[in-house]
């Protein structure tokens, strides 16, 4: 299994991972199409298949478990969900 595949598959994990890098994430995302821009108000953009969501990064490299539900949320509506990959 490919490391970019494992990123994207914890974030769909039950229980949530608590420890999902967020750099790591991105450049999974990247992997699989997305276009990520990173502003100066620590937000990723992430743009896929037609749709855009802002990310919260916090000064940790980990993701908060709110920021990872929304996360999942636009996945699953984009279509990039553990079972596709």
């Amino acid at each position: 299994m490919s490391k970019h595949k494992q990123k994207i598959q914890k974030v769909f994990e039950h229980p949530m991972s608590g420890n999902i890098d967020s750099k790591k994430l991105l450049s999974a995302l990247e992997h699989y199409g997305a276009t990520v821009d990173v502003n100066k108000e620590h937000r990723a953009i992430i743009h896929l298949n037609g749709k855009e969501h802002s990310l919260t990064l916090s000064h940790r490299p980990e993701l908060s478990k709110d920021a990872i539900t929304k996360l999942r949320h636009f996945l699953e509506e984009v279509g990039l969900t553990a079972d596709k990959l």
